[in-house]
C-alpha cells in the first residue's frame, strides 16, 4: 500500500493507515462518542452510564467500555465492598478527546434539524419524485 502523495493523510506512513482507521473507527462510533462526553463529568457505575446514554443496550454499553478501555481512552476502578462497586472514568488519553467529541456531539445537534430535512428531501427524491437538474 503506497502513503498518500497529498492531503491530510499525506504525512501519515502507509504501514500506519490500517491502524489508524481502526483508532478513528472506534473513537468515531456513536457510542464511543457519547460515553466519552458523559464522562467528563466525573467518575459513573454502569448504571449511571446507562441513564446517561439513553437508548443504549446493556450489551452495547458493556462492549463499548471494554473498548474504550482497551484502547487507554477510559479506566475501570472496581471497589473491594459490599455491593461491590465499579466506577469508569476517562484516563488523560480521552481528556485529550473530549474536546473534539463535544464538538461533533454539539455540531450534530446544532445541525439536527437541516440534516433531517435533507434526509427527507433524499427519501421523498427516491421514491420517484426527484427534480432533474
Amino acid at each position: 500500500m503506497d502513503a498518500a502523495s497529498q492531503g491530510p493523510c499525506a504525512g501519515i506512513p502507509a504501514e500506519q493507515m490500517d491502524f489508524i482507521r481502526q483508532v478513528l473507527d472506534r473513537v468515531g462510533d456513536k457510542w464511543s462518542l457519547l460515553v466519552i462526553a458523559v464522562l467528563e463529568s466525573g467518575p459513573l457505575r454502569y448504571t449511571d452510564l446507562q441513564r446517561q446514554v439513553p437508548g443504549i443496550s446493556q450489551r452495547m454499553l458493556t462492549l463499548t467500555l471494554r473498548q474504550l478501555q482497551q484502547d487507554g481512552l477510559i479506566t475501570r476502578t472496581a471497589y473491594a465492598e459490599v455491593p461491590p462497586r465499579v466506577e469508569y472514568a476517562l484516563a488523560p488519553l480521552g481528556r485529550g478527546l473530549h474536546e473534539i467529541v463535544l464538538s461533533l456531539v454539539g455540531w450534530a445537534a446544532e445541525h439536527h434539524d437541516e440534516i433531517r430535512e435533507h434526509r427527507a428531501r433524499a427519501a421523498a427524491g427516491h421514491s420517484g419524485t426527484e427534480a432533474r437538474t
